[in-house]
């Protein structure tokens, strides 16, 4: 009964938070220390948006989504990195355990928020609800881990790539440099 009641509300609340969000600036969300931050810590910044895990086959993309970072930071770019279990099971390490591996493995510098749920369902974090939804910029849900979101400085969607499509490839950075180059 208690599980049924939670999950309802969760499911309400990522309803109404997704239907009052005037952008994806306005969806609350909390930093990998717990703290609350939201998308509009990055208004008038290119984000690549990245749903994270440590222990996926695609986790090596965290060294190339590094670099662009450092690239591109000072031109009003950054990466931030979401991490999920959804996938596998293979994001399954506390915050600290995160953070720790992100640092020591990869010399990570960019952004990570807290653990969500990226998938469907009464438990979805209301950012991948309005990401993924019906009325998205690029609708569908998020099939694995490191699916990317290129956000514009207005806070819309400009691209959507793949868990495959590698954060320097060809067409990732055409489509960051284009965004970069906008006003």
């Amino acid at each position: 009964m208690q599980t049924t009641l939670r999950t309802t509300l969760l499911a309400a609340m990522t309803l109404l938070a997704t239907a009052t969000a005037g952008s994806l600036y306005d969806i609350p969300l909390r930093d990998i220390d717990g703290r609350p931050t939201s998308l509009k810590a990055y208004e008038g910044k290119v984000v690549l948006l990245v749903n994270v895990a440590s222990q996926c086959g695609y986790t090596r993309q965290y060294k190339p989504l590094e670099a662009i970072y450092r690239k591109y930071k000072d031109r009003g770019f950054v990466v931030v990195g979401v991490p999920s279990n959804d996938f596998g099971g293979q994001e399954p390490g506390s915050p600290e355990e995160i953070k720790q591996f992100c640092t020591s493995k990869f010399d990570v510098t960019f952004p990570l928020l807290e653990k969500v749920k990226v998938k469907p369902g009464p438990d979805q974090h209301p950012l991948y609800a309005a990401l993924t939804g019906k009325d998205a910029a690029f609708p569908g849900e998020v099939k694995w881990n490191f699916a990317k979101f290129l956000i514009g400085r207005d806070g819309k969607v400009l691209a959507r790539f793949q868990s495959g499509d590698e954060p320097d490839s060809p067409a990732v950075i055409q489509a960051i440099e284009a965004a970069l180059a906008a006003k």
